[in-house]
């Protein structure tokens, strides 16, 4: 799995584009489980997950902790990077970087800072490769 994190139209999808020309992207829907993404894999086709920032602010508006919808996202990405493996699918995620700017006075719009730093630092840790884009440069982060 390769994660690709950067802020707001900060070129990410363009060097993804680049990187996977024959990928099939796939935008998160809200409420949607990483789990019901692996219908779409299609064996040894780069697979990219888009849509997280929006996907992730259904969140604030459902019943669920962070603290569980944590430990779901984790599991779910678990299982998605195994499935992912199994088929020869490279696996790639964009996500949004949040951390470089002014913290919002909102307390939802805090709590969905602090859900995008940890659920980038679960997708890191899963990650096999990460990289950081910024004005449209890559960075390698990770390995």
């Amino acid at each position: 799995m390769q994660l690709f994190i950067g802020g707001a139209c900060a070129g990410k999808r363009d060097v993804v584009k680049a990187r996977f020309p024959s990928a099939v992207w796939w935008q998160l829907s809200p409420g949607q489980r990483l789990h019901e993404v692996t219908h779409i894999m299609q064996p040894n086709v780069p697979l990219v997950l888009h849509g997280v920032f929006e996907w992730l602010a259904a969140v604030l508006h459902s019943d669920m902790s962070s603290d569980t919808s944590r430990a779901l996202w984790r599991g779910d990405l678990e299982s998605l990077a195994a499935a992912a493996q199994a088929r020869g699918v490279t696996l790639v995620i964009i996500m949004n970087e949040l951390g470089r700017g002014i913290v919002p006075m909102a307390q939802d719009q805090r709590r969905l800072r602090d859900l995008s730093g940890w659920f980038s630092q679960d997708a890191a840790a899963q990650s096999e490769q990460v990289w950081h884009v910024r004005h449209g440069l890559v960075q390698a982060l990770k390995p």
